[in-house]
């Protein structure tokens, strides 16, 4: 959330519940701790709730925050201070950082349960995962898994400043697929059933909706179906890294060595069948 957003959702809450969010907003700076992000995470749902007026799911999400983070204070170390680099669930494989376009990207989803996560992986070395939860003020609507997909793909091309032209992303979601290609036929106001268009506090526009924008005026890039679980080297890449960031949700482990090596591995077999 950026800082206009955190004070007017603070503004919204009334004085006790200000006070208690107030002490905890030094854990919405980017760190590299999985428990200051996970203490971030609840508050940011806190004031997600005071958005909507419901101050009584913002209590609850409150108490969360502050359960976790009397439980993480004696843990606290190096890793919790505060950073400017905000990049959390993103990397790159540096042995590939100089090559040259047009790049070849992979993306996923996972879901199990109430968990979930998406993952990306680029020709290029930059892979990201990023996990997911589900609530009462989620926008998801009943496609969860298409919408997934999809986030997936704007969370790929949001790691670069400009897409790079001529992309090729790779899903295995032919459903997801429909929508990009309808998308950059210019029915960019088709979305997933149940998809929420209200407004969101963390962004000037629904994830679905930037994604339908920018695939509409970029006719360039290419959206190609691959087959899942069948060898594809970017495609195993993107599947791992979701299902990593989806059980990072219930699981504790040290995600950023994991990912890196991962991603590391199947890229290096990538780069190998393209020598051949």
């Amino acid at each position: 959330m950026r800082t206009d957003e955190i004070l007017r959702a603070l503004s919204l809450l009334p004085p006790p519940l200000h006070e208690r969010a107030s002490v905890l907003r030094t854990f919405l700076r980017p760190t590299r701790c999985d428990g200051c992000e996970r203490i971030g995470d609840a508050l940011r749902l806190a004031l997600t709730a005071a958005h909507y007026d419901e101050f009584t799911s913002a209590g609850h999400l409150l108490d969360t925050a502050e359960h976790l983070a009397a439980d993480h204070a004696h843990q606290r170390g190096p890793a919790c201070r505060p950073h400017r680099d905000d990049r959390r669930g993103r990397g790159q494989v540096r042995r590939w950082a100089g090559t040259s376009a047009p790049l070849v990207a992979a993306t996923d989803a996972s879901w199990k349960g109430r968990a979930g996560g998406i993952g990306y992986v680029v020709s290029d070395g930059r892979y990201g995962l990023r996990s997911r939860g589900t609530g009462r003020l989620d926008p998801t609507g009943a496609s969860r898994v298409l919408v997934d997909e999809l986030r997936a793909v704007d969370f790929l091309f949001s790691a670069y400043d400009e897409v790079p032209a001529r992309m090729t992303v790779l899903l295995d979601s032919r459903s997801a697929l429909r929508y990009l290609h309808r998308w950059q036929a210019g029915e960019t106001a088709a979305m997933p059933a149940g998809y929420s268009l209200r407004p969101r506090t963390s962004a000037a526009q629904p994830t679905l909706v930037r994604l339908a924008g920018l695939a509409g005026s970029r006719p360039d890039l290419t959206f190609d179906h691959v087959k899942g679980h069948d060898g594809h080297a970017l495609n195993e890449a993107a599947d791992g890294l979701a299902h990593m960031a989806r059980r990072r949700v219930t699981e504790t482990f040290d995600v950023r060595p994991r990912a890196h090596s991962l991603a590391e591995a199947f890229l290096n077999d990538w780069h190998a069948a393209l020598a051949h």
